[in-house]
């Protein structure tokens, strides 16, 4: 059997020189990496209660679905801001070259609700520390982030050092 890390495809020099790009959909592509993708991220937060589980647009989806799915959870979507038909609220955030916002329903956590994020990697940690606002300005409570991948060498788990991160994969680089 193939360790996770084999499924995922590694592109050097993108989107620039120097990058390692690593590349989920070589993961989601093969029966058995998805497979084993989804099942070591949930070995990662078997011992945590949760009420809900939260995901990103648009990998997010894919990884905290089937998760939210076998622990028969509610999954909640963080969409890109415009997306949601519904009353939202929105939280703004830093990119490495500009800015950004995302929107959550605004009645999609409840207040005291135990949340799970899902993503499929954090590297910097800005769009995580941006979720975690969300979810709080609504009275949720994050008890734990999972993610595919982590980048370790641009210190997003610092950035979010007061929550418990799980990472199936945890490559030292950026």
């Amino acid at each position: 059997m193939k360790k996770l890390e084999e499924y995922v495809r590694s592109i050097p020099d993108f989107p620039e020189e120097g990058i390692i790009f690593r590349d989920v959909t070589s993961v989601l592509q093969d029966a058995e990496g998805l497979r084993l993708a989804i099942d070591t991220m949930q070995e990662k937060i078997n011992d945590l209660s949760y009420d809900v589980v939260v995901g990103p647009e648009s990998r997010g989806f894919i990884f905290g679905m089937p998760i939210a799915y076998n622990n028969r959870k509610p999954f909640v979507l963080i969409r890109k801001k415009g997306k949601l038909p519904c009353e939202t609220v929105s939280m703004d955030y830093d990119l490495e070259y500009g800015k950004a916002t995302i929107e959550m329903h605004k009645d999609s956590i409840q207040r005291g609700q135990k949340v799970l994020i899902v993503d499929d990697l954090i590297a910097t940690g800005g769009t995580t520390e941006a979720m975690i606002r969300l979810i709080e300005s609504l009275g949720g409570e994050v008890v734990g982030i999972v993610v595919l991948m982590e980048l370790a060498g641009l210190e997003g788990r610092k950035r979010i050092a007061d929550y418990r991160l799980e990472a199936a994969i945890t490559y030292e680089g950026k």
